[in-house]
């Protein structure tokens, strides 16, 4: 099918998808990596607790960071839909739908936390439990965020896996850009699912490196998107040889 002439909303469109993309990047890492993790310790759910009580400013600004990649990724994907619906439409509304619930399973994941808070209010209703016992389901909580993630991940991988593809059918990036975008989301899907039946394929295969060149592919395009823009790369040829006959 051939594709048409691109319009100024698709590329305005890229452009958004671009920033988009970049923010949602730094905001999910900023989240995670700088303000969540420094507060948890792996099997020790007194110690965690202590940690967010004492930061709960902290651990609530993580909560408003998911909120926001939440937000991110709702305008990640409409940008990404306009810009790829007139290469497929069926196809773009798929991928739009499945990154959807990607952004809706982090929606679970701040109000996880905001139930370890509450589980660690002090309120008198929960004086009831013993101080331990609700420092171990906060930790629960707590830990279903790993759940929503792993869970939400080939919704995203299958997102991507369709985006990749049609920016390889459009031309409107370098095709092998695209392609290793299909690779890496396809091998992001297939690891998820292994996972998710196989708990401990993680020790054959890093749970880093399932969606780890993904999210390499993602950053990319994201820089591509906004500094070199959209074009349809194929007809630049097809008209210089129609020319010179």
């Amino acid at each position: 099918m051939a594709i048409g002439p691109i319009d100024n909303s698709q590329r305005t469109a890229a452009k958004v998808a671009g920033w988009s993309g970049l923010l949602t990047f730094a905001i999910v890492v900023f989240a995670n990596f700088v303000l969540l993790n420094p507060l948890t310790v792996p099997g020790n759910a007194a110690a965690t607790s202590q940690n967010i009580v004492a930061h709960e400013t902290q651990f609530r600004l993580t909560v408003v960071c998911f909120l926001t990649y939440s937000l991110g990724v709702v305008v990640l994907l409409s940008a990404l839909y306009v810009t790829l619906k007139p290469v497929n439409p069926g196809l773009a509304l798929v991928g739009a739908l499945s990154r959807l619930i990607f952004a809706f399973l982090w929606l679970l994941s701040t109000l996880n936390m905001l139930s370890v808070l509450r589980l660690l209010s002090n309120a008198n209703y929960l004086q009831v439990f013993e101080p331990d016992r609700l420092q171990a389901m906060a930790k629960l909580h707590l830990g279903a965020n790993f759940d929503d993630y792993y869970v939400g991940l080939p919704f995203f991988g299958l997102a991507a896996t369709i985006c990749a593809y049609l920016w390889f059918k459009s031309n409107y990036i370098p095709k092998g850009l695209a392609l290793s975008g299909v690779i890496s989301s396809a091998w992001c899907v297939i690891c998820a699912f292994v996972f998710l039946i196989f708990p401990h394929f993680n020790e054959i295969v890093n749970d880093w490196w399932f969606d780890f060149p993904m999210a390499v592919f993602e950053l990319v395009l994201s820089f591509w998107l906004l500094f070199k823009g959209i074009q349809i790369r194929g007809q630049r040829s097809e008209v210089r040889g129609q020319i010179n006959e």
